[in-house]
C-alpha cells in the first residue's frame, strides 16, 4: 500500500525575511509496506511546531548551526524536521505500533519516516489535547520554566520583564512567574495583544513597544525601583534597555534574538559596566540543555492547566500547505502565543 506525501521545503537559503516564494509543497510516494529488517516507523503528522529559530536553519549561514544538533542547516529541496506529535501508521521498530501515538523530531509535511536512533517517543496524552504536548506541554513550555525557574531562580515579590511577552515562550514565562508571586510586566506588538496580556493571562502590565519612542523610559516608568528578571527574547535595543534598568544581582535568561535574525547587523551592545557593577547574570540556554527537569516541568505544568492556574495560548492554522504562511507570519507579529499547523486529523 502507497501514500502520497506533501511536505514542504526551501527552494533556496533565506537570508532576510521570509517570503512565500521561498517555499515550495511537494510531494512523493511514500510506500507503506515495510521491509520486517527496517526498523523503520512512519508517522502520520498531526501537529507540527511553527518557531522562529528555523530562520537561522534556513541561512546560508548561521553560528547557530554549527552549535546544535537542533539547529543545524536546512538544505534547499529535502525535508525540514520539527517538534510534532503523530500517529504510527506502520513500523517494523518493536518499540513502536500502528496506532501509537507519538511525539518527537517530525517533518513539516504529512508523513515522517524515523530511523532507528531518531528522536521519537510514545505520549501518554494525560487527558490533554495533542496540540499542548507540541507546545505548552512540549518544548516552548520546557523553555519558558527553565529558563525562568533555572536560570532567574525568581523570588517572591521580585520584578520581571519579559519581551516578546505573547509569544510561544513569552506568556508562559510572565504566568509562571506571576504564580511564583513576582510583579511581571511584558512588552508586546500592539493594544490588543496588550489588552490580553493583562486581561487574560494576569500580567500587572504590559506596553506596546511600536508605540515608544524612548524604550529606556519607557523601562523606568513600569520599573521605577529596578528589574530583577528580564527573560529576553528579541534582544537588540531591548536588550540593552533592560540592562540600563537592571537592579544588583539581576539575571537574565536569553532564549531569542529574534531582532536580529532578519538583521545581522542590529545587534545588541549592553552596557558591560553595569553588567560588571550590578553583578548581572546573562545566560543564553537551550531547552535541549534541560531534558533532566522535563518530569518536573511536565508535572508542575499539569497541574496548574487542571487548577486553571495558566491559561494555554495557541495559533493554530491548518493543512500542510499553511506552513510557510504560518512560519511567515512570525515574523510579522501576528501570532498569539505557540504557532502550530494542525496537518491531519488523529
Amino acid at each position: 500500500m502507497d501514500a502520497v506525501n506533501r511536505y514542504i521545503t526551501i527552494n533556496n537559503h533565506v537570508n532576510g525575511a521570509p517570503q512565500d516564494s521561498d517555499f515550495e509543497l511537494k510531494a512523493s510516494p511514500l510506500a507503506l509496506s515495510l521491509d520486517p529488517a527496517s526498523n523503520v516507523v512512519i508517522v502520520k503528522n498531526l501537529y507540527v511546531s511553527i518557531d522562529p529559530y528555523q530562520l537561522n536553519r534556513m541561512k546560508s549561514f548561521s553560528a547557530s548551526q554549527k552549535t546544535s544538533d537542533f539547529a543545524v542547516a536546512i538544505v534547499p529541496g529535502e525535508a525540514i524536521d520539527t517538534y510534532g506529535v503523530g500517529k504510527v501508521v506502520a513500523s517494523t521498530n518493536p518499540e513502536f505500533d500502528k496506532g501509537d501515538i507519538v511525539v518527537g523530531l517530525l517533518n513539516w509535511g504529512e508523513f515522517t519516516v524515523i530511523k532507528a536512533g531518531g528522536m521519537l517517543n510514545k505520549l501518554n496524552t494525560m487527558g490533554f489535547p495533542l496540540s499542548y504536548h507540541v507546545g505548552i506541554l512540549g518544548f516552548s513550555g520546557l523553555t519558558a520554566y527553565a529558563g525562568l525557574f533555572d536560570i532567574c531562580k525568581p523570588n517572591k515579590g521580585e520584578k520581571v520583564f519579559v519581551s516578546a511577552a505573547l509569544g510561544s515562550v513569552g506568556n508562559l514565562v510572565g504566568q509562571f512567574a506571576k504564580l511564583s508571586g513576582c510583579y511581571v510586566v511584558g512588552c508586546a506588538g500592539s493594544k490588543e495583544k496588550v489588552a490580553l496580556l493583562k486581561e487574560k493571562l494576569g500580567f500587572d502590565d504590559a506596553f506596546n513597544y511600536r508605540e515608544e519612542t524612548d524604550l529606556n523610559s519607557t523601562l523606568k516608568s513600569y520599573f521605577p525601583n529596578g528589574i530583577d528578571i528580564y527573560f529576553d527574547n528579541v534582544g537588540g535595543e531591548m536588550q540593552e534597555v533592560a540592562v540600563s534598568n537592571m537592579n544588583i544581582n539581576g539575571r537574565i535568561a536569553v532564549c531569542g534574538v529574534i531582532s536580529e535574525y532578519l538583521d545581522s547587523e542590529k545587534r545588541a551592545a549592553p552596557s558591560m559596566i553595569e553588567v560588571i557593577y550590578k553583578r548581572i547574570k546573562i545566560q543564553g540556554f537551550l531547552a535541549g540543555d534541560y531534558l533532566n527537569i522535563f518530569g518536573d516541568f511536565l508535572s508542575t505544568t499539569c497541574d496548574h492547566l487542571r487548577t486553571g492556574k495558566i491559561q494555554p495560548l495557541e495559533d493554530i492554522s491548518d493543512g500542510v500547505e499553511s506552513i510557510p504562511s504560518a512560519f511567515i507570519s512570525l515574523y510579522r507579529g501576528q501570532n498569539i502565543g505557540k504557532k502550530i499547523v494542525k496537518i491531519a486529523e488523529e
